[in-house]
């Protein structure tokens, strides 16, 4: 079961981890470098200008789902020059159980890439804006739009869990009405005393009888 970190404390700056692609050997190996070192130099020195605690600069390897799970950081960036698939495999794995707001700052802007990327967990998918003085901006919508994505997703589990409860009741409540002649009002009120009795949850009480008819078979 995945979970979402809670919010940083107000009086101490956001923990960023951001993740870079790997540049490949080939012939455009160092004009590839080159464009990252500027790309990250813009990066850091937006994030330390908007007053943004730059915890680690990781490379986007198999290490990586192990590194974030160390330093805990509060939002993930990416910084790629194009394809990012690779890059977000290893993100998807790192935040499975502990989701977190990823921005993507790259220079890909093909549909077929930002659908991927918005499918993995992305909050943000920013296409040749990597400049210091969007940074933060970027980053308060992003951290705003996964505030709001797990609120709505705390909702959807909370909904699904108690229409999971109310099949358990009714199958309970079943039971009990074809086992002791009660009519459903009454089976209600047994599977309510029950509850009070032992204290505990009417689905929890609901459950034990389920529980016990399956071992009487």
């Amino acid at each position: 079961m995945t979970s979402s970190r809670t919010q940083p404390a107000p009086d101490r700056p956001l923990r960023i981890v951001v993740v870079n692609t790997i540049v490949e050997h080939g012939v455009h190996a160092d004009a590839a470098l080159a464009a990252q070192v500027q790309r990250g130099n813009a990066l850091r020195i937006g994030l330390l200008e908007s007053g943004f605690d730059i915890v680690a600069s990781l490379p986007a390897d198999l290490y990586l789902p192990e590194r974030i799970a160390q330093l805990q950081p509060d939002l993930i960036i990416i910084d790629a020059e194009s394809d990012a698939r690779d890059v977000l495999e290893h993100i998807v794995i790192a935040t499975r159980d502990e989701r977190r707001p990823i921005v993507l700052f790259t220079e890909d802007g093909a549909m077929a890439s930002i659908d991927a990327a918005m499918a993995a967990g992305v909050s943000a998918y920013i296409v040749a804006g990597l400049q210091a003085e969007r940074i933060q901006p970027v980053l308060n919508v992003a951290l705003a739009r996964f505030r709001q994505e797990e609120k709505l997703r705390a909702e959807l589990l909370d909904t699904r869990h108690k229409l999971l409860e109310r099949k358990v009741i009714e199958r309970a409540k079943g039971l009990l009405m074809t086992h002791h002649g009660l009519t459903e009002d009454q089976a209600y009120q047994r599977l309510r005393s029950m509850a009070m009795n032992k204290k505990l949850k009417l689905a929890e009480i609901a459950q034990r009888i389920l529980d016990v008819e399956d071992l009487l078979g």
